[in-house]
């Protein structure tokens, strides 16, 4: 019989197979989203020791020179990305009994 073994030593299908994967866990290679001169974001997907699976997000965006400006653009970028996190957060995979939105 040939199984799959995806426990914390072994990789999944996912992952990167590289020095990115240490302590146990296993990471994806990274996903890049870049909007030159304005913003860019990395994104990896990470099965942590305990075999739960999360996402690692890293952000960074250009900020207005004066103050007031960039306050305002810090403010935004945090209700979205509490808006942002809650939604997936709450998006599951479909439980027995329970239908996908």
């Amino acid at each position: 019989m040939n199984r799959r073994r995806t426990g914390p030593d072994h990789h999944t299908e996912w992952c990167a197979r590289d020095h990115r994967c240490n302590l146990a866990e296993h990471r994806s290679a990274e996903i890049l989203v870049d909007l030159p001169g304005h913003a860019r974001a990395v994104l990896v997907r990470v099965r942590a020791s305990d075999g739960r699976e999360h996402a690692e997000i890293r952000v960074r965006v250009a900020l207005a020179d004066v103050d007031p400006a960039a306050r305002c653009q810090l403010g935004t970028l945090l209700a979205d990305l509490h808006d942002l996190v809650t939604h997936a957060a709450v998006t599951r995979r479909p439980r027995p009994g329970r239908t996908a939105a």
